[in-house]
């Protein structure tokens, strides 16, 4: 099987920054896209950046020029950079990733547990 696990989450004033860190770890043979989400409390998971194996990117309107993803494919890992945090940026923030194990020829979606990100005075 595969995991995520992710860390770094935590109580920042608006305008601080933190960095959000995931590791993939079990049967991987390659990942593809990996990407953080984020849930507020009454609202939908949306998609806040992902990033191919190449280290092509994409951003949310809401998170652009503040927040930067970045990965290591040699240690499987993804990180989230957060800079300028708004109120509205509170919430959960889940890794994902799309998985190639060994000895499967297709890939599987697989999620982190989540870690919640508070921003307030």
């Amino acid at each position: 099987q595969v995991q995520l696990a992710e860390s770094g989450g935590g109580l920042v004033q608006p305008g601080g920054s933190l960095r959000l860190s995931c590791a993939a770890s079990g049967n991987i043979f390659s990942i593809n896209a990996m990407a953080w989400y984020r849930q507020a409390p009454g609202k939908q998971r949306e998609l806040v950046a992902a990033i191919t194996s190449g280290g092509r990117t994409n951003y949310a309107d809401s998170v652009k020029g503040r927040f930067t993803i970045s990965r290591d494919n040699a240690k499987n890992t993804v990180s989230l950079q957060m800079n300028s945090l708004k109120p509205e940026d509170t919430a959960v923030y889940f890794c994902n990733a799309d998985v190639r194990r060994w000895g499967f020829y297709s890939s599987s979606e697989y999620w982190g547990q989540g870690t919640q990100v508070s921003v307030s005075s």
